[in-house]
């Protein structure tokens, strides 16, 4: 009786010391967060710039937090289909995402406000969004959605075509062309053109088999998808452009109430000192724009102050009309947005 006591002693004591063990190793263990994408994967400094942004976000997160937290990326929507990230993001099945905001203008309208053609027409004005009043509007009905903004990034497009240069609203009529969202969409339309919605990580095919015309996408994202190798012309945004995109680093609510405060800083830190970064690349890419499909052979042409006014005035007609009258609260966001110069 007294050997299995004192096994029974040994066991017990065993038992308990294993699980102390097991308790030290699980609070050591980093917190780890999903981020996933639909872009390139970078490599070094080269390379997609919204890749870049999500990994130095991901290495300073994990710097300051002391290995506490760690961010997985997944570019090149290898974790998730691109069109599934905004509704994810919402439930909580998605931690993070760098992501075209009005990809989720299906599930929640008010935010195909940030495609609005010509509403943005610079980098600043965009980055101004962020601590006016459209700003605080814009965060509050995302959170109340289950989405957070942790860094802002605006990108300017241009249009390349398989054809001849859109320049003119009149340029569009009879072609097949994507936008982006609703907004661009309906602009479209109201050019007589023929509107296809689809993410940009497929436009290269569509174009290549022709069943687009032409496709309105940012900067960067003429150049990561190689969109000049089914290109005979290119629309740059080095001197006009109506299109304009807000493209943040987001986060889940769900995931983000798992943070203790101090992580919680860190992310918002680490996510507004990115925002120089983002900025800088998306104004770089406007430029190399014109380097990377001269090279190619495409044409490359610039929109001027009068054919932006044109692409302006079918907006207003169009667009502007459509979701003031069928968003809730749409001409008051509009008129927020507006005040923003």
């Amino acid at each position: 009786m007294k050997a299995i006591s004192r096994r029974f002693a040994i066991g017990t004591i065993v038992g308990v010391f294993s699980l102390l063990l097991g308790n030290v190793a699980q609070a050591d263990a980093p917190r780890v967060i999903k981020l996933s994408h639909q872009f390139p994967a970078s490599t070094g400094d080269g390379g997609d710039f919204r890749d870049q942004l999500a990994r130095k976000f991901a290495a300073e997160v994990e710097k300051r937090s002391n290995g506490s937290l760690k961010v997985e990326i997944y570019p090149g929507s290898s974790l998730m289909k691109t069109k599934s990230q905004f509704g994810a993001l919402r439930k909580g099945t998605l931690d993070m995402s760098v992501l075209p905001l009005a990809y989720g203008g299906g599930e929640v309208p008010e935010v195909t406000l940030t495609l609005m053609p010509a509403l943005v027409q610079s980098y600043e004005q965009g980055l101004r969004w962020k601590t006016a009043p459209i700003g605080a509007e814009l965060n509050r009905i995302l959170e109340s959605k289950g989405i957070k903004i942790i860094t802002w990034v605006w990108q300017a497009g241009g249009i390349a075509s398989r054809g001849n240069p859109i320049v003119n609203p009149a340029d569009a009529k009879g072609l097949k062309i994507r936008g982006g969202d609703k907004t661009m969409d309906q602009m479209i339309q109201g050019a007589e053109g023929g509107a296809i919605n689809l993410p940009s990580s497929e436009i290269y095919s569509a174009m290549s088999t022709g069943v687009l015309d032409a496709a309105m996408t940012s900067s960067t994202s003429l150049i990561s998808y190689r969109l000049y190798e089914v290109s005979k012309s290119v629309t740059t945004a080095r001197d006009k452009s109506f299109w304009f995109m807000f493209e943040p680093l987001l986060i889940s609510m769900s995931a983000w109430e798992t943070l203790t405060p101090a992580q919680q800083k860190i992310m918002t830190d680490v996510g507004t000192s990115l925002e120089p970064f983002a900025m800088a690349g998306a104004k770089a890419d406007d430029k190399r724009l014109a380097e990377v499909y001269e090279k190619a052979g495409v044409k490359v042409v610039d929109m001027n102050q009068a054919a932006f006014d044109k692409w302006v005035k079918v907006a207003k007609a169009s667009a502007y009309k459509r979701f003031a009258e069928d968003v809730p609260n749409g001409k008051r966001l509009l008129d927020m947005a507006s005040a923003v110069k």
